[in-house]
C-alpha cells in the first residue's frame, strides 16, 4: 500500500507545475489548463486525507467541487472564446477589457 507521503508529495508536485504555468504563461487556455491542475492537486490531498483518517468528508468536498469545476470550465471557456472573437488572440498580454 502506498503511503499518504507519496500522494501528498504528488499533490504538491502538480500544485506547483500549475502555479509556475500560471504565472509564467501567456496564452489564456494554457493558464486556464493550469488552473485546473492545481484544482486537481487540492482534490487529490483532500481525497489522499480523507482515506488515511477513514473519513467520507474529503470525498464528499471533492465531488463538490469537481461539480464547480465543471461549471467554472464552460464559463471560463466562454469568456476565453469571447475574447478570442474581439481580438483574434488569446494571449492575455494583447487584452484590454476597459478599453472603449
Amino acid at each position: 500500500m502506498i503511503e499518504i507521503d507519496w500522494y501528498l508529495a504528488l499533490s504538491a508536485v502538480l500544485f506547483t507545475i500549475g502555479l509556475v504555468g500560471v504565472l509564467i504563461r501567456r496564452n489564456a487556455i494554457v493558464i486556464f489548463m493550469c488552473v485546473e491542475l492545481m484544482l486537481n492537486a487540492v482534490n487529490l490531498t483532500l481525497i489522499s486525507f480523507s482515506s488515511y483518517h477513514g473519513d467520507v468528508t474529503g470525498q464528499i468536498l471533492v465531488f463538490f467541487s469537481l461539480a464547480v469545476a465543471a461549471a467554472e470550465a464552460v464559463i471560463g471557456l466562454a469568456i476565453i472564446l469571447a475574447i478570442f472573437r474581439n481580438n483574434l488572440s488569446v494571449d492575455i498580454t494583447k487584452v484590454n477589457l476597459l478599453r472603449w
